[in-house]
């Protein structure tokens, strides 16, 4: 099957939109794990835990070792083929545009349910964060005991929706006021959900394991064909002439 074989538009089309992160990690204990201390990363156990996840038919090609500290943008269908992986020991971690949406078939959670059940023992961290005509997130932490939050909208808009118990998170992870100021978060359970900084609550929840933006730790950039359904959700929603 060719490497194109779901999509409609040509490999140079440019997008209408872009976002800064797109990542979905898995942290299995000891959750105390400091990323400068991790192993470097395994390109093979890091193309296996792509072609694991449901928006990945196939690992079509490595094109070697990027810096985390490079950011994953998108400016053409030819890059919508192309995810960042990483797997150091207890860490996986993985960036990939299809996790981008606009509320209606939430891929993040979707992808962070099945992880969940493959691996129950882990913190699951997701964070998306795309501007395809306007600002959307999605950010989630799932703990072991099955603690959780999802939190999915427009920022400064509606609709905004927080699932699970984000405070229980925090707690269980102590995540306190304190912290979030320290961290220079703005963060207040009593506002309105969509005036919360979601993502930097669920970067503060995978703390010093954060791989992600580290210029000493190492993934692989893949070429991958994506599903049908994934590719077919990135096509509406990249190039959204709307």
């Amino acid at each position: 099957m060719p490497d194109s074989a779901f999509w409609t538009l040509p490999v140079d089309r440019m997008t209408t939109g872009s976002g800064t992160r797109y990542e979905l990690t898995v942290l299995r204990p000891p959750f105390t794990v400091h990323a400068a201390e991790l192993p470097p990363n395994d390109p093979d156990r890091a193309a296996a835990f792509a072609r694991s996840l449901d928006t990945i038919d196939e690992v079509i090609d490595d094109l070697g070792p990027r810096e985390q500290c490079d950011a994953h943008t998108v400016t053409t269908r030819a890059d919508l083929d192309l995810v960042h992986a990483g797997a150091w020991g207890n860490l996986m971690s993985i960036s990939d545009p299809a996790f981008a949406d606009d509320g209606n078939d939430m891929p993040l959670f979707a992808e962070a349910t099945r992880l969940r059940k493959r691996f129950p023992d882990a913190r699951i961290v997701g964070r998306v964060e795309v501007h395809c005509g306007a600002e959307h997130t999605e950010d989630l932490v799932w703990l072991p005991d099955g603690t959780m939050f999802h939190a999915c909208g427009w920022p400064g808009d509606a609709p905004f929706v927080v699932a699970g118990d984000p405070r229980a998170v925090m707690t269980a992870l102590g995540i306190t006021a304190d912290v979030l100021d320290d961290l220079e978060v703005y963060f207040d359970l009593e506002d309105e959900p969509n005036q919360n900084d979601w993502g930097a609550l669920a970067t503060a929840c995978l703390g010093d394991a954060d791989p992600w933006g580290r210029p000493d730790l190492g993934a692989s950039t893949l070429r991958v064909r994506h599903s049908e359904h994934a590719t077919g959700r990135m096509e509406s929603f990249y190039f959204s002439t709307g």
